[in-house]
This record gives structure tokens, sequence and C-alpha cells, in this order.
């Protein structure tokens, strides 16, 4: 496999058409919505109907509510017919309201760009559940949180773009005529791409639409709760979209009223935001090893608990002196806000992209799309949540907007300690996996050899105290390892292997063997995999010593594919017995190179422990 799985997408019609149509579709949704809402914003006396204040707010609700009235049935419309055709369909439509759209703005008239911006809604709300449904039909499953990266960091940057051109064009003299002819250039880009997306077959072509609003929004939501995963997964992701709203929607104020900014400083923290979002999508797929890591999740929802909290944090209590964008970047009391902005944005990213990759391969093939569907619903009502919030927060309650911002990263540790409980083993791995990858170079070799799902035994060579943390960051499932229960006692270490279900084993007391060997089998028959140093001991001279008699007993009583695994590269180490005792001697080398290499399974009925061991010493070669 690559190793830039990112740069190779970007160049495989199976992604490329796709990635730039979804692109282009966000780019030009800011582009209309935002000249839009400027040019209401400053119209002139008697051009609207109402007040500017309720036509901004009636825009933001027009754009949001189709995605309650028509998620559930363009779920439903993406499972039945072939996901690449209603991309195209739904692009050709954005060709025909934008060209409705363009007579509006060279006319002026609000009223039919209000409610053009409604059908803009209803366009995206069907585009959402073929796009993300698609994404598994054309990525293999290891490409997913890659794929999912570059969408996010597309998405973010497209809505950036999007926005500061709709700033630049709404200031223009003939603004209406630029947006007119923009909205619709951009549209027919859009279109161009999606015809080179290849074919995503029905995955539920034998189904029957009708159009029952009501009655299909329910079923979808209830498809999304049956599985307990997936449901947290759209949970996790539309917290993301509160928070995202919550952020977004104070930025102007923000500036103005306590960073002494203009509007183009408000693009300046918008553009901090978003880049900071594309930065942490790129990076989670980087940090996660190209794979589904729920792990990582944990980890972003930390960073925005903390940058969060330190906006609030980094606030000058004295608003600056500004009087133009240079002025405004270059205050130095102003810079522990701008990096815990960006810093906010890349830790969103890393926490989105997990969640959406990991929804996408959960759900059943005939299901991803009214799965994405219920997502967008949900999405929908946190971000109406999110604004009753603010108006709660701000305007009730009396409260600053960077007391707003400590209030949502007080509920965000709250939903981090959540997450936390849910998967602690995942987050304990990947800290796992950054230690041992910062540590070592470590490289892999047929671990496609460890079966996807299933029990299964892994038996490896034991060098040094490394070796279980090297295991469990290398594997893409959790790993349960047998420990001596003098080390697993260690009070820290005991936290930690608690939460990763770690077995303890006295090899001296028979009950405690027969203790361990009895949840061994319990994870195995549960699906779990396992993990044994048959040695018993680190080794004292690098070579693979005797396979004590209780790996014929496990393998017996588990039946079970067992694993031979070999550790390359770790004698030597600072964690190995070689040169005096381990951890009680100076290091000699720091980031060495260090391969975990797998071999074919072995059935339960084939193997015993002189096998094994031959098999390893085969897997290990030479290099200790």
């Amino acid at each position: 496999m690559s190793s830039k799985p990112q740069a190779r997408l970007l160049t495989q019609q199976r992604f490329l058409p796709y990635f730039l149509t979804q692109a282009f579709g966000a780019f030009n949704d800011n582009v209309y919505k935002n000249v839009l809402l400027i040019l209401i914003a400053f119209a002139a006396p008697g051009a609207l109907p109402v007040d500017s204040d309720l036509v901004i707010n009636l825009a933001a609700g027009l754009f949001i509510l189709p995605f309650f009235l028509f998620s559930a049935s363009a779920g439903v419309l993406a499972d039945k017919y072939d996901k690449a055709l209603i991309m195209r369909k739904v692009k050709l439509a954005e060709i025909v309201i934008m060209s409705l759209a363009a007579i509006a703005f060279v006319t002026e008239s609000y009223t039919a760009l209000l409610v053009l911006l409604f059908l803009m809604g209803t366009q995206s709300a069907f585009f959402g559940p073929a796009k993300y449904a698609l994404l598994p039909q054309h990525l293999r499953k290891e490409e997913l949180v890659s794929g999912n990266a570059l969408v996010e960091t597309g998405t973010f940057l497209a809505i950036l773009i999007g926005t500061l051109l709709a700033g630049i064009i709404a200031n223009q003299t003939n603004a209406h005529t630029i947006a007119a002819v923009s909205v619709v250039v951009f549209a027919l880009i859009g279109y161009t791409s999606s015809r080179w997306i290849p074919d995503a077959p029905p995955s539920k072509p034998d189904s029957h639409f009708r159009w029952h609003p009501v009655r299909q929004t329910r079923h979808t939501l209830s498809i999304a709760r049956r599985n307990k995963t997936i449901f947290q997964c759209v949970l996790g992701i539309s917290w993301f979209w509160f928070l995202g709203a919550s952020y977004l929607t104070q930025f102007p104020n923000f500036a103005k009223l306590h960073l002494g900014g203009n509007a183009a400083s408000v693009s300046f923290l918008l553009t901090l935001f978003s880049i900071g979002i594309a930065i942490g999508s790129l990076l989670c797929d980087r940090l996660s090893g190209h794979r589904i890591e729920p792990g990582i999740v944990p980890l972003g929802s930390l960073g925005i608990t903390l940058f969060g909290a330190d906006l609030m944090l980094a606030t000058p209590a004295m608003i600056p002196a500004t009087d133009s964008i240079v002025t405004f970047i270059s205050q130095p009391e102003l810079w522990r806000v701008f990096f815990s902005l960006t810093m906010l944005g890349v830790s969103g990213g890393i926490f989105i992209v997990p969640l959406y990759a990991m929804m996408q391969s959960r759900a059943k093939e005939d299901e991803r799309a009214q799965i994405i569907a219920a997502n967008n619903i949900w999405n929908a009502i946190f971000m109406v949540v999110s604004a009753v919030t603010a108006i709660v927060f701000l305007s009730a309650l009396g409260l600053s907007i960077p007391q707003f911002f400590l209030f949502l990263a007080l509920v965000n540790l709250a939903v981090m300690l959540y997450i936390y409980t849910q998967a602690p083993d995942f987050f304990w791995r990947f800290l796992v996996w950054l230690v041992s990858h910062t540590l070592y170079r470590v490289r892999h070799k047929d671990l496609s050899h460890i079966p996807a799902k299933g029990g299964a035994l892994i038996v490896c060579n034991h060098v040094s105290y490394m070796d279980a943390l090297l295991l469990a960051g290398a594997c893409p499932r959790p790993i349960r390892f047998l420990m001596d229960k003098d080390i697993y006692n260690i009070p820290f270490i005991k936290t930690f292997c608690s939460a990763c279900k770690v077995i303890p084993i006295d090899a001296t007391d028979r009950r405690s063997v027969m203790k361990a060997f009895t949840r061994v089998n319990g994870y195995l028959d549960q699906g779990d995999i396992v993990c044994v140093f048959p040695e018993g001991q680190l080794t004292y001279d690098g070579e693979i010593g005797p396979f004590l008699r209780g790996i014929d007993l496990i393998i017996k009583r588990a039946q079970v594919p067992v694993i031979p695994v070999a550790l390359q590269g770790l004698w030597g180490s600072y964690f190995s017995r070689e040169g005096g005792r381990a951890l009680l001697k100076l290091p000699k080398r720091f980031w060495s190179r260090v391969q975990i290499v797998a071999g074919p399974p072995v059935a339960a009925g084939e193997a015993n422990s002189t096998m094994l061991r031959e098999q390893i010493l085969a897997l290990r070669g030479e290099n200790r």
C-alpha cells in the first residue's frame, strides 16, 4: 500500500470527481448563502418586506428546514437508486436553481432569493445521503479514513473560500450581476465533475418509495438507533456540528466586542478555524495509520475542551485598538487567541473523521444511506439546539461570549468522559500506538493474516517490555494480553491494564493459572484477540527460549486460528535485557527500526508449541 493514500486517492477517478463535486457543492452553497445575507444586511430602506434581522434569521431557518423535511426520503432514494446518478441529478437541479437565482439577483427580488435558498437546502438534503453512502462503495475499508479526511478537508476549505469570496463579491458596485454569473458558473463546474463519478449500484433496488415525511423520518431515525455503535457515532457527529455552529455564529460579535476587530477580522478568525479543521482531518488520518481508529476520538475531544476553554482565558481584558486587519493580526495579546482557535479546529478535525468512517463501515449496505440521512436530521436538530442555547446564555442569562465558550468547553468535557467510558481500551491503545511509534520506527508485514473479525490467538516471541505495546498499537483490533500478576498490580499500570482488559497470571499459583486460562477462553469465545508470550519471560540472550506447556493447553481449549508473530529489531533496546537489566541501563539508541511480522493462521487442531516456535524463528530470521 502506498505510504501516501491521500495523494493516491486524489489521482484516481473513483475518488477525484466525487471530491471535486462535493467541494464545489459546499463552495457554491456558501457563495450564494453569504452573498444573500450580506446583501440583505445592507439592503436599501424599503427593499425588504420586513426587518433585515428577521429576514437573516428566516434565511438560516429556510436553509436548514429541508433537512428535517426531506432527509429521510433522500436516504430511501439513495438506497434504491444508483448514488452517482442521484448526485448527478442533484447537481443538475442546482444548475436550474442557480439560473433562477441569477435572475433574482439581477432583479433584486429578495423574496425569490429566499425561496431559492430553501430549494438549495433541499438539494443539499438529497445530496448528503448519496454523498457519504457512496464512499464505502468506491473505497476499500482501509481507505475510508483517508477518504473522509479529504472530504472534510475539502468541505471546510470550500466553505471558507466560498464565504470569503461572498464577502468580496458583495462589496463590488455591481455585486448582483457578479453574484448571478458566479453561482451559475460554479453550479456548471460541479455538474461537470459529477459526470465523471463512477457508478455506485443501488444497495436496495427493490424497495418501494412513497413520500410520507413524518413516517419516513421516524423509521429512518429508528434504523440509526438499532446499532449502539452507529448511533453513538451519529450523536458524536451531531455534537461536533453543535459546537461548530455555536462557535461560528459567535465569531462576528467575538471579534467586534472582545478583540477590537472588523469584518476582515471575522474572516481571519474563520480562516484560522477552517484551516485548523483541514489540518486536523489530515492529521487524524496520519495519526491513525490510515485505519479506522476510534481511540483517537477522545483525544480530539480533549483538545476541544482545552483549547475551547483557553479561548476565554486568552481573551484580553482590555479590547485592543486595531484599525486594520494588519494591526489586528500583529497584536501580540491576540496571538494566543489565534493559536487556540486554530488548535480548536485541529481538534475538531481529529474528532470528526473517525466517527464518519466508523459510521459508514459499521452500517449495513442496504441501510447506509438511511443512516446518513438520520445523521443529517440529528445534525440539524443539534444546530437548532445550539442557536437556542446561545440565545439563552447570551441574551436571557446575560453571559459574555468568552464565558459561553467556557461553558461549551465544560459540557464537551462531560462528552469526552462519556466517550472514554464507552471505549477505554481503544483510547489507551491509540496512546500506546502514539508512544511506541514515537520511540521506534515501526514497520508491519503481513498483518492482514490477523482476522478482521472473530476470535484468534496470537503467539509471539518476548524480547522487551515494549512488546505488548508495539503489538497493541500495530493490530487494528484490540488485543487481550496475559501479564505477570506482579507487574499487573503496580498502581498506575493496573489502571491502564484494567481498562485494556489485560489478564493477570501468577505462574506459581495453579488457581491463578486456571483462572487466567478461563478468561482467555472467554475472550476468544466472544470473538476477541488474545496474545500470549509462550516463553513466559523476556529473553536473556536475544534468542527465542523454549515455550511453556501452557500454550498447548490454551490452544487445545480455544479452537480458534493461531497466528504466529515475530518481533524483529528489539534486542539491544533500552527495554530489553541486552547489556544489563531492562530499564536499569543507559539507552544506546533511539528511534531504531522495528518490524512486526505475522505468519499465516494455523488451525488449532494442527498447532502445537514446537511447531509454533519453529515458525516464529523462521519469521524472525537473523534480525533479533
